[in-house]
């Protein structure tokens, strides 16, 4: 039976590769890309089990076990970084993630075309700046004497450098964030929003639904596969916090709030030479990100059928 199902399956392998061997064709580059820059690098992470030297190289290096990841769970260091990064992951899945949901359902609604191209225009602009140039952006408006410093003056408040204040930085992180991706992040929603059937809308008008209802009754659940899977992805990425914004932005005055597990292994690897335990904190965060991805395919297939997988 195994032997029958597997000729059967070679056979129609076959069939369908002369059939689209054009587009097999089209996926090597993105194969050779995958296996050169994602798979083949793994074998750099056992460096994490070693004391790695550059002149003995990953292999000649002798082995020390967990001992990194014993050092890393066991210092100063381990809950502030952890913390930091849970919470600043948890601010932004629960305010970055559904405001493109949010803006595409606004832009969807409408009706001045050009209007909806010119918002369309506006939101999307902010992804295509080099983050070198926003995080200069975002400093010169919230030092002394800034932008939103003069604005905030104008209601009572007192002129201060903000990135220098620890419990402003999340804040400040986050709305940049939604500031620089809501317009770009909205497209695929507003794909998905394109394929409802227009017809449901001109029955729940015919029925005297409101638009706050046709939006909760046949938007939302419209664009929730949609939505399911870019949730699913965004927990497999939740502790990875974009650490490049992060080190253009925080600074030593901001570590108890700022540094977060991707800062504080640039630090101590790149900085530091620490290339060994460095690793162990890359592989340990990577480690939590494969659990909460499989969590959320798994809790996503039960409550909306909806999986990667």
């Amino acid at each position: 039976m195994r032997k029958d199902g597997q000729a059967t399956f070679q056979v129609r392998f076959k069939r369908d590769f002369l059939l689209n061997k054009y587009l097999y064709l089209m996926m090597v580059p993105v194969l050779v890309y995958y296996i050169v820059f994602h798979y083949a690098p793994m074998y750099g992470a056992l460096i994490a089990f070693k004391e790695y030297t550059p002149n003995k190289g990953i292999l000649g290096s002798s082995w020390v076990g967990f001992q990194h990841f014993n050092d890393f769970f066991s210092s100063y260091y381990f809950w502030r970084i952890l913390k930091n990064t849970v919470i600043i992951s948890l601010y932004s899945l629960c305010f970055e993630f559904p405001a493109p949901i949010i803006l595409a359902i606004l832009i969807n609604e409408l009706t001045n075309k050009k209007f909806q191209r010119f918002v369309q225009t506006v939101t999307y602009m902010p992804y295509f700046i080099s983050l070198i140039v926003i995080a200069g952006m975002i400093k010169d408006f919230t030092n002394n004497g800034g932008l939103i410093n003069n604005f905030l003056t104008h209601f009572g408040a007192s002129d201060t450098a903000m990135l220098q204040k620890p419990e402003l930085f999340r804040t400040i992180y986050i709305l940049s964030e939604i500031w620089q991706k809501i317009g770009w992040e909205s497209i695929i929603y507003l794909a998905a929003l394109m394929g409802i059937d227009q017809e449901q809308y001109e029955a729940a008008k015919m029925d005297g639904a409101s638009k706050l209802k046709q939006v909760w009754h046949i938007t939302l659940p419209g664009i929730l596969p949609t939505i399911a899977i870019m949730f699913i992805l965004r927990m497999g990425n939740l502790l990875n916090v974009g650490f490049e914004k992060i080190i253009l932005l925080y600074n030593p005055s901001t570590y108890d709030t700022a540094d977060v597990i991707s800062s504080f292994v640039y630090r101590k690897g790149l900085i530091e030479f620490g290339w060994s335990y460095s690793s162990a904190v890359g592989l340990f965060n990577s480690v939590i990100n494969l659990a909460l991805l499989i969590a959320a395919n798994k809790i996503s297939k039960k409550v909306s059928q909806s999986s990667l997988w």
